[in-house]
């Protein structure tokens, strides 16, 4: 349900230096998803009327991103003057003109904020009929962060920054998130008058804050359940830090929704990943991307799939997978490598050290072990045999080889693309099939075997080999090695 009087303000317009990366702070991922998609996420819960990014570093990548996370999100670009103030001023004005509900400011690092948190926050702020309301935490180290200043009485009296704060303010443990809640029309009229008169020279949301105290305005401050839900990602540990909470809170949702997971520590599993009920995760297992598993499926051990859909009851067992499809009460692993576009269908099986790649396999065809097939179709209940391997690339472009029905295909097979295996054909061991095999022929093309006697003996004398050899003649024979005592 859409809230008329609710706006949210994503800031995402920070270069995020410490990062130390080529890319965008608010976009590197976190169990799959952008920072930025999380917060986004996040604000949709809450079914505003708007939503507002404010953007600058990497400009167009960082829009184009919420672009697609959020459709509706409208885009603001800061300007040169620095600072939330003016960021948020800047995403103010691309509300329409007359709305003068509550907005609420979030940042777009900060992924582990709930909609739940952010909805507690926004009732407090409409009950005491605030003009604003800030999300603080109660943290061990307050160290960078503006402290929360508070009267005798407890209520807010300012925010105060790291820089600005007297040795007093940074004994202070209550921390400013960066979060608000103001009513709109109380921030329209207070925010163009802060300045830039501080240590950084930046226009801070939080003299919003003290504008208000002076005007005689009710303002407040709620602290957050846990401090954690407000921390920013502000380099690598930081986002090794919040991964590890978000893959925690992902893991645990799914136990609870039926899932079994043997070693939740070692089990990673994106935000947009679905499972069953029933189905069995084994230990270093990683689903990314919007990976699917359906009911009793049983994953891993050492296994990760990537936008990967597996049917009902299927094992898939030491495997690395990308954009496939197992059908159900598939069989795949160990050891396998199956990349995009595999399609194995309802109880078919990929074994050990099998690559595949744009392959479709028929129901109950087996491809069980230490072959490459690729740009091949394989119909249903065909076998294909040890050592096989599919010749897709002729130096210039890829063909495909199709392997009909109830098809028997013989070890360490080559079939030369394009070429196509009728349904019921069987093909001899060692066969290079470089023609079309008719329905229920069998196709060899070996030479019949020519043994060469005492080949060793005449061309590697004196060796170990031909040693054994001779020995092995005596034996046979009777008698002395051949050539042994022979007459001059």
């Amino acid at each position: 349900m859409t809230d008329s009087r609710l706006a949210v303000i994503v800031l995402a317009a920070g270069a995020g230096t410490r990062m130390k990366s080529r890319t965008a702070k608010v976009l590197h991922p976190l169990a799959g998803v952008p920072l930025v998609g999380h917060v986004l996420a996040t604000a949709r819960e809450l079914g505003p009327a708007h939503v507002v990014a404010v953007v600058r570093h990497q400009r167009d990548a960082v829009a184009a991103a919420i672009a697609e996370l959020m459709p509706e999100a409208l885009i603001a670009d800061q300007d040169e003057v620095p600072g939330t103030g003016r960021a948020v001023e800047l995403g103010l004005a691309a509300l329409p003109g007359d709305f003068d509900g509550d907005i609420v400011v979030v940042s777009g690092d900060v992924p582990l904020l709930d909609a739940v948190t952010l909805a507690e926050l926004i009732e407090q702020h409409r009950t005491a009929a605030a003009s604003a309301t800030v999300l603080s935490a109660i943290v061990d180290d307050a160290t960078g962060y503006g402290r929360i200043v508070r009267g005798g009485d407890g209520s807010l009296e300012r925010i105060v920054e790291q820089k600005d704060a007297s040795d007093a303010e940074l004994a202070i443990t209550e921390i400013n998130s960066g979060t608000y809640v103001f009513a709109g029309a109380s921030l329209r009229t207070h925010l163009p008058a802060i300045g830039t008169d501080n240590a950084q020279g930046e226009k801070y949301l939080t003299d919003v804050i003290g504008l208000l105290r002076a005007a005689g305005q009710s303002v407040g401050a709620r602290p957050a359940p846990d401090a954690w839900l407000v921390e920013g990602v502000n380099d690598r540990v930081q986002l090794a830090r919040a991964a590890g909470r978000m893959n925690a809170m992902i893991v645990r949702g799914w136990q609870l929704a039926g899932v079994t997971v043997r070693d939740p520590a070692s089990t990673w599993i994106d935000a947009r990943a679905t499972l069953a009920e029933d189905v069995e995760l084994l230990p270093n297992t990683h689903l990314e991307g919007a990976t699917t598993v359906g009911a009793g499926a049983r994953i891993g051990p050492d296994t990760t799939l990537v936008d990967c859909e597996v049917g009902e009851d299927a094992v898939v067992t030491r495997t690395q997978a990308e954009l496939a499809v197992f059908g159900a009460r598939a069989n795949v692993g160990p050891w396998a490598y199956i990349r995009p576009g595999t399609e194995l269908a309802e109880d078919g099986k990929i074994g050990t050290f099998v690559e595949t790649k744009n392959a479709r396999i028929g129901a109950g065809s087996k491809v069980p072990h230490l072959s490459y097939v690729g740009d091949t179709t394989v119909g249903e209940g065909s076998n294909i045999g040890a050592g096989t391997i599919t010749a897709n690339y002729d130096g210039v472009a890829k063909h495909r080889t199709s392997v009909g029905s109830h098809v028997r295909t013989g070890s360490h097979n080559v079939f030369v693309a394009p070429v196509t295996i009728g349904d019921g054909a069987y093909t001899g061991a060692g066969t290079v099939v470089r023609k079309d095999v008719p329905p229920g022929a069998l196709a060899v093309n070996q030479a019949p075997q020519r043994n060469v006697e005492r080949w060793v003996a005449a061309n590697r004398p004196g060796t170990a080999a031909a040693e054994a050899a001779a020995r092995a003649s005596a034996e046979g024979s009777g008698g002395a090695p051949d050539g042994a005592g022979a007459a001059d």
